[in-house]
């Protein structure tokens, strides 16, 4: 044997560095985490319920910065309120309630400070009697209401969730 014999060896090298494809499985499963994410907060934000809900308390937030007279606010909220209901109850179950029927129904259903004079004095304004300073009463109702309200599954249908 030489010497220098180790000169005579193939010259050292490493290994290429590994490619970025085909990812690891935690990467995969991260992949698969985040379209699932995706998809549900999708479906949850087109929900036709929970975009009226949010129409309602954009248009809540509208009515109490106005400065408008009682008679408009008063009308203001009631209009909300029937639209509202309407779109999460449905008008068969809504359409023909009035005075203390409507208040009862409103009242049941998470507007609790709109069950008693509060009520009263919000129908009496918005529609020609007597105009009572409750503005913040009603609003609060309002908004207790909205927050509140949950929309109630149709017979022979099963709610999606």
């Amino acid at each position: 044997m030489t010497p220098t014999w180790t000169s005579e060896l193939a010259p050292a090298h490493q290994p290429p560095p590994p490619g970025w494809w085909p990812p690891a499985a935690g990467w995969w499963i991260l992949a698969a985490l985040l379209a699932a994410a995706a998809v549900i907060a999708a479906r949850r934000w087109r929900d036709p319920y929970r975009r009226s809900r949010r129409a309602a308390l954009r248009e809540l937030r509208a009515i109490r910065a106005e400065e408008s007279d009682l008679v408009s606010c008063a009308r203001a909220v009631e209009s909300l309120l029937r639209r509202f209901a309407v779109a999460a109850f449905g008008v068969a179950q809504v359409g023909r309630l009035t005075g203390d029927a409507w208040l009862a129904f409103v009242a049941a259903r998470g507007g609790a400070p709109l069950g008693g004079e509060a009520g009263r004095s919000l129908l009496a304004t918005a529609f020609g009697g007597e105009p009572s300073d409750e503005r913040a009463s009603w609003i609060a109702g309002a908004d207790a209401f909205v927050r509140a309200a949950r929309r109630q599954p149709q017979a022979g249908r099963a709610e999606r969730r």
